[in-house]
């Protein structure tokens, strides 16, 4: 018999095989490819049209794992038709380093069994009243939002949600949008359930993602929680998704094969035909528009667990009380911090900036650092003494002879965490003090820190966007946001979008445990407008303004963007093949045509970047007469296209 092979490599359609095995749809099997080896999938449909002439080879080996649901792969295939990725590239994200792994002896699943414990944590009526409308119609497929603000025990909603769905024997996944969340979560997890679920994420050795990928396979794993490449587990038996912070720009997958793993999510569960719950404080515009259209349900919890109260805030106009010279924290705010010291809360001053200075400047030739390979200034981190580029990972040290005599002689211009940190040392030398940021908090040491935070150990933290995300600090009571004017700047269309999650998120660390306590923000800026919305209790308000802009200017989510980003070494054969590849396309598509551009970041990591942006209508027309064209164009040689559907970042 012929079968139709899908192999996980650039390919966008199957290889036909002979097989002398039984196979059937979903099947693992090893085939020769070439020279090798190589475990492919039997796929639900053969290559169309194929003039080519080959021999015909056999199937070598069927494996024993079980077989990948019809489901899972009429998902795999709209996935690789929406974001326009070859379906072969799609089945390498299902396989592990392009492996099947066979079934595993029973013992290896022993730390994921499933002992539901009785736990004492009571609901309210309003955490009541939200599971009983996100459990309506759980059988089937259907999108549920739960916002809450921070604090209100949403996660409790889910976790009595869930705990349904696993004593009806399925599968959970709960997606997570930052790799350093899973820790914390595991053990409230733990807390609340009395077993281990599986995590996945990069992170993991080979050895455990083995052990789970098996499990998930056949069965025995019944809870995943994980990044966004969860998503892609072959799960028998999946009953329902959770994406926490599904506003999170986190889930956006820039890097390889693009994709929002959100939005996947939502499609993967209406293949599978399974609710999806999406967790949020502020929901993303996207998801704010299907409420509104009713194509989602929403419940809301209004008020903080246990009725604590929601933080106060307060506006500190640098015009009124001047910085000392090389001093961002006014004499006001050392006041304020001091106060909440002596109260035994803790403190975080906030700085979206992670390193020590963003800018670099020899103090006689005038001449500032940036990076070889990409066109940006390299950040200065001084814990490490060097200077790093935050995109291609390149480091050098500080130290460059000047043109004009000798060794340049550096100034830094603007602040970050790192710099913050070494001003607060100064002013608070008694108070221990942590930088809570990507570079301190993706090591191993990062559990223990947290330990210590949470244990009030710690009293003063210095901290990124990271620290926003889902982490749980009872002491801390006092914030300070040191320049919320950075904030505003950049040109971003969804820039209001995310400083209002961003800000939403940050205001909700604070307070959770009834304690008073207060928002600080730093500005030069009399116009405190962006403060009100963003302390606002209500988000939908600003939504609904933000919503009738995107409505009146055209753009997402009433129109799809789609960006092809063209990059190459040679900047001239760029710039005419995208030019001749920007005509080729223009009057063969639906759509406007923008661009070629220059990318923001014009040159990464030695290749220089030129994009073309469509805005078109929502349909998968707009893909599929993309598809054809770049199928039909011949580029040049070096020069590599990347397609971005609905694109979150213009860099």
């Amino acid at each position: 018999m012929k079968v139709p092979i899908l192999l996980p490599n650039i390919f966008n359609h199957p290889f036909t095989y002979e097989s002398d095995i039984y196979l059937k749809t979903g099947d693992y099997v090893v085939v020769p490819f070439g020279n090798s080896k190589i475990t492919g999938v039997v796929w639900d449909e053969f290559e169309k049209k194929n003039s080519r002439k080959f021999k015909i080879k056999s199937v070598l080996k069927k494996l024993d794992v079980t077989p990948l649901k019809k489901t899972t792969i009429k998902f795999l295939n709209w996935f690789s038709e929406y974001n326009i990725i070859p379906k072969g590239m799609v089945l390498k994200l299902v396989l592990l380093s392009n492996n099947a792994v066979e079934k595993l002896q029973k013992n290896v699943y022993k730390n994921f069994d499933i002992n539901i414990k009785q736990n004492s944590i009571k609901l309210s009526e309003e955490q009541k009243k939200s599971l009983k409308k996100m459990n309506f119609s759980n059988q089937k497929f259907r999108v549920h939002v739960l916002q809450g603000s921070t604090g209100s025990g949403k996660t409790m909603v889910y976790f009595e949600a869930l705990k349904d769905i696993i004593r009806k024997d399925f599968q959970g996944l709960i997606l997570l949008p930052e790799i350093g969340l899973t820790g914390q979560f595991e053990k409230k997890f733990i807390e609340f359930f009395g077993f281990t679920p599986a995590v996945w994420h990069s992170g993991i050795t080979k050895k455990k993602k083995e052990i789970i990928w098996s499990g998930i396979a056949n069965g025995k794993i019944k809870v995943v929680i994980g990044a966004r490449s969860a998503l892609f587990l072959p799960f028998k038996k999946l009953g329902l998704i959770i994406v926490d912070e599904e506003h999170d720009q986190s889930y956006k997958q820039d890097e390889g094969v693009t994709y929002n793993a959100r939005d996947m999510a939502i499609s993967r569960a209406s293949f599978e035909n399974i609710p999806i719950n999406l967790i949020t404080a502020v929901p993303s515009i996207e998801t704010y528009e299907n409420i509104k259209k009713g194509k989602y349900s929403i419940s809301k919890l209004e008020k903080r667990y246990q009725n604590a109260s929601f933080p106060n805030y307060e506006i500190i106009n640098l015009n009124e009380t001047k910085l000392e010279k090389q001093s961002w924290l006014s004499k006001k705010i050392i006041e304020k911090v001091n106060f909440h010291l002596d109260k035994k809360d803790q403190v975080l001053f906030f700085l979206n900036r992670r390193g020590f200075s963003p800018h670099a400047l020899c103090n006689k030739c005038l001449n500032s650092y940036s990076c070889p390979n990409c066109s940006i200034n390299l950040v200065y981190h001084k814990n490490k003494n060097n200077l790093l580029c935050h995109y291609c990972g390149f480091k050098s040290s500080l130290k460059r002879t000047c043109v004009k005599d000798g060794d340049c002689e550096f100034i830094f211009s603007g602040p970050g965490v790192e710099r913050i940190s070494e001003e607060v040392k100064k002013i608070f030398p008694s108070k221990k003090i942590e930088i809570f940021s990507s570079d301190t908090m993706n090591k191993k040491s990062s559990s223990n820190k947290l330990e210590k935070i949470i244990n009030n150990e710690v009293q003063i933290l210095v901290g990124t966007q990271l620290i926003s995300k889902g982490f749980h600090f009872p002491n801390l009571n006092c914030i300070v946001v040191v320049d919320i004017d950075l904030s505003l700047q950049g040109h971003d269309l969804r820039g209001a979008e995310k400083n209002l999650q961003l800000y939403h998120q940050l205001y909700g660390r604070a307070g959770r445990t009834g304690k008073p306590a207060t928002v600080y923000f730093q500005t030069y800026n009399s116009n405190t407008k962006m403060i009100d919305e963003i302390t606002n209790s209500n988000p939908n308000v600003f939504l609904d303004r933000e919503l009738e802009i995107r409505r009146r200017n055209k753009l997402p989510p009433f129109e799809r963007f789609i960006s092809l980003i063209l990059t190459g070494e040679n900047e001239s054969k760029l710039e005419k093949d995208s030019l001749n590849f920007k005509n080729f396309i223009e009057d063969k598509i639906n759509a406007k045509v923008l661009g070629p551009v220059s990318a923001p970041i014009f040159r990464l990591r030695r290749k220089y970047r030129v994009r073309i942006l469509i805005r078109g209508s929502k349909s998968l027309n707009l893909q599929n007469s993309i598809a054809q064209l770049i199928a039909k164009y011949k580029f040049s040689n070096g020069i590599k296209l990347t397609v971005d559907v609905d694109p979150i970042n213009f860099n």
